[in-house]
């Protein structure tokens, strides 16, 4: 069974959203949490798995499947299913969890498949297939975060993932190598080699600022960065949290000091 063949907008600039149109019995799948609003005719279920077609003909094992390999990479067992249970079109919308671009992409235009960061995908007509990619080196996977564990998108549908900051594209022509920091991959053609490796030297490693473990990527293939992942974002404002240690003093602003008499933060 094909890929629902679903219509789709991208509204927004820095906080973008998508809409996506389904016609009668058409369906989207997302991750919890991602819906931002639906028309009157769609219709909400919570499934166990990946919400793919393949897991609804394998029966329980192929649910099991699918949600055994949404917890290896960190996401809920439970995905949501929206299907438009009216006579008309009907739209359902999904928001980007925090500044950034939504990148659209059409499975079957790649050739059926896309590796993603595992905390990138958004939602995706309903039929498309969210496994996990496993990175070959285990050990050095183990260590190297978000290089480890991404998701494997199969299908012939539409797939939205969500990249943090700016979004920008790269061709890498047959063996062009590329090293990226391991948060800044957002997703990558599967034929391109992607490999973790240790940043070399115990002073670069601990005070060069840029992690243990960077990404390299080699070509033929098109890969997707992001300037501005999560991680980093959660690290900067959990770093300037007074309760954390971090105060406004820095600010040297009459607003800063206000802010901290309202607050408690008068350190």
């Amino acid at each position: 069974m094909s890929a629902h063949d679903v219509d789709y907008r991208i509204l927004g600039d820095d906080m973008q959203f998508v809409e996506v149109e389904l016609d009668p019995g058409e369906s989207a799948v997302a991750e919890a949490g991602s819906m931002m609003y639906m028309t009157d005719g769609i219709a909400l279920e919570t499934i166990f798995g990946d919400g793919s077609s393949s897991s609804g003909r394998s029966g329980v094992m192929g649910a099991l499947l699918g949600a055994g390999k949404r917890l290896l990479t960190g996401e809920s067992l439970f995905m949501t299913v929206f299907t438009n249970q009216g006579r008309s079109k009907q739209h359902v919308s999904f928001a980007a969890p925090y500044p950034g671009r939504i990148l659209a992409i059409d499975l079957q235009a790649l050739g059926g498949e896309l590796i993603c960061q595992k905390d990138s995908f958004l939602c995706a007509a309903r039929g498309v297939s969210i496994g996990i990619a496993f990175q070959r080196k285990l050990g050095v996977g183990l260590f190297g975060g978000e290089g480890f564990m991404m998701q494997r998108l199969q299908g012939d549908g539409m797939c939205f993932v969500h990249a943090g900051g700016a979004l920008h594209q790269l061709d890498l022509a047959p063996g062009q190598t590329l090293r990226v920091d391991t948060g800044c991959l957002v997703a990558l053609h599967p034929s391109v080699d992607y490999d973790i490796e240790y940043v070399g030297g115990i002073k670069t490693a601990l005070f060069g600022g840029e992690g243990l473990f960077f990404v390299t990527l080699r070509g033929p293939g098109h890969v997707w960065l992001q300037s501005l992942p999560f991680s980093r974002l959660a690290d900067r404002i959990f770093q300037a949290a007074p309760k954390a240690g971090g105060s406004r003093r820095e600010e040297g602003s009459v607003l800063g000091a206000l802010g901290g008499l309202f607050d408690g933060d008068n350190r």
